[in-house]
């Protein structure tokens, strides 16, 4: 009788190797720790859920949106007014002080809070990887039918060709974000110029969605991808089996395949494992593990930061007037050598219901009944949020604490600074030709992880060797464990990481070993 193949986590990259493995006629058991919203929270979503937005009265509005304001600025992101999809940073580090990055135990990981930004790696950034851009892109093309990408060919189609289905149709920009492609279509060799490409986000958005202004607080129709709607298709799959609530331990191999050891609980027997816990749930189970104990594994980040912009043009309508959204609009690709060897990618939004209050909150103190004016600033802002590749950006050692928590020491990227100022300048210069100040003093640098783009503690490579894996996933001496989040890319470059996470555990789930 064949045993079943465990997959450990329902977050994007779980879903996608569970995919895979089904489609060759596998068993799949598949394990999270099954955290869901409270019911309380799930009655407020699906209460603006039945409703058209235009009828939503601003009571509704009021107490779907209040948590979310009231979150707290440390590192958790709550959506649907829950704290659910992340684990508070204190109990997966024993001093979560300057690490941003969290892990998550709820079903559909991470993707609950994500910001639904979808480009595969260039070419160019992954030119020194094992993979090419041809072993990956089947496995994209694949993973676009999950995730339902919107979109438009433009500029950044010859860069990015995998990035969107034929069938893929644009969510309508923002009347901001509009203006400002109308005005940079008119300069684009200025723009080539400062070797720069601009054209539309790509979002994992259905193109049903009814722009309704809260995708910040949680999507109430669930427009905006979760592996969750993926992972209620496979439910259906008579070889696949879905066990919430078992929160794995360790892992190991035998001479039968592999077992794994929860908390409370019966070791549980597999063929082959295959984990996708997200890059720290990963790491603890693998140094509690015989295989990895007692080392060390170094987590790549790509380093993020914020840099607001104000335009000098009047908005066409009220900004915060339904319909719109407040997913990112504009994708900006830096190509310059002499900035960076790599990509440096820039994600362009528009107004949200949140940047007057984060201005009143950093500066109203100071000065006493301005709220007026932060709101009425607030109306012209476009922040920019930038990445870099990992090469720039700060390493985070992991070691297994005693109490099982993981202790993190943070080294900062050296050069992390100097190409964020290169590469600001140049987006700002880029930005005026739309008629846009950026405020470059004002650029706010996330702490390291905050970027939730971290991976490479076991990079995949040709010829494994402690702290690697081979282009399967699996750590030296492991034959049946496979890794298929982020913790086996080879680098991590600027573009958004989520898309070539699910192509990379697609591909390692459907070979055939």
């Amino acid at each position: 009788m064949q045993m079943a193949d465990i997959v450990v986590g329902s977050g994007p990259s779980g879903v996608a190797v569970a995919t895979a493995l089904l489609a060759r006629g596998r068993k799949v058991l598949m394990l999270d720790g099954g955290r869901r919203p409270e019911a309380a929270a799930l009655a407020a979503r699906d209460k603006l859920g039945a409703m058209q937005w235009d009828s939503w009265s601003r009571e509704d509005i009021a107490a779907y949106t209040a948590p979310c304001y009231e979150a707290p600025r440390d590192g958790q992101v709550r959506r649907f007014g829950s704290d659910f999809a992340m684990v508070p940073g204190r109990e997966t580090f024993s001093d979560p002080t300057g690490v941003d990055l969290r892990a998550s135990l709820a079903v559909g990981g991470l993707s609950n809070v994500w910001g639904s930004a979808v480009l595969p790696y260039a070419a160019l950034d992954i030119a020194d990887w094992p993979l090419t851009e041809a072993d990956l892109r089947p496995h994209y093309r694949k993973v676009a039918q999950l995730l339902t990408v919107s979109g438009t060919r433009d500029q950044l189609s010859a860069d990015f060709p995998d990035a969107l289905p034929e069938s893929a149709r644009q969510i309508p920009p923002t009347p901001q974000a509009r203006t400002i492609m109308s005005r940079l279509s008119l300069r684009q060799s200025h723009l080539s110029d400062l070797g720069i490409r601009i054209g539309a986000a790509r979002q994992a958005v259905s193109s049903d969605c009814t722009e309704c202004g809260l995708c910040q607080h949680g999507c109430p129709y669930g427009y905006i991808w979760s592996a969750t709607a993926t992972l209620n298709g496979l439910k259906l799959h008579p070889n696949f089996r879905y066990s919430p609530g078992m929160i794995v331990q360790s892992v190991r191999e035998d001479a039968d395949g592999v077992v794994l050891q929860g908390a409370q609980c019966d070791p549980l027997q597999g063929d082959r494992v295959y984990l996708a816990a997200g890059v720290l749930g990963t790491s603890q189970i693998l140094l509690s593990s015989p295989l990895m104990r007692g080392r060390t594994l170094t987590l790549k980040d790509s380093q993020q930061a914020f840099m607001p912009m104000l335009h000098h043009w009047a908005p066409p309508k009220p900004v915060d007037a339904q319909p719109f959204t407040t997913l990112p609009q504009l994708f900006a690709e830096l190509s310059d050598p002499a900035i960076s060897p790599y990509l440096v990618h820039a994600q362009l939004y528009s107004w949200n219901d949140f940047y007057a209050r984060e201005m009143q909150a950093t500066y109203g103190r100071r000065l006493p009944g301005s709220a007026p004016l932060w709101k009425a600033l607030a109306r012209r802002l476009i922040v920019a949020q930038i990445f870099l590749h990992s090469t720039h950006s700060a390493r985070i050692n992991l070691r297994l604490a005693p109490d099982g928590r993981l202790d993190t020491k943070v080294h900062p990227g050296a050069e992390a600074a100097a190409v964020l100022d290169a590469a600001s300048g140049r987006f700002a210069r880029a930005m005026r030709l739309a008629g846009l100040h950026a405020l470059t003093f004002a650029r706010r640098d996330g702490p390291p992880g905050s970027s939730f783009h971290v991976g490479s503690s076991l990079p995949m490579t040709n010829a494994p060797a402690p702290s690697t894996s081979d282009l399967l996933g699996r750590p030296e001496g492991a034959q049946r464990i496979h890794i298929v989040d982020a913790s086996v890319l080879p680098t991590v470059p600027s573009t958004t990481i989520t898309f070539s996470v699910m192509a990379n555990a697609h591909r390692i789930g459907a070979a055939q070993v």
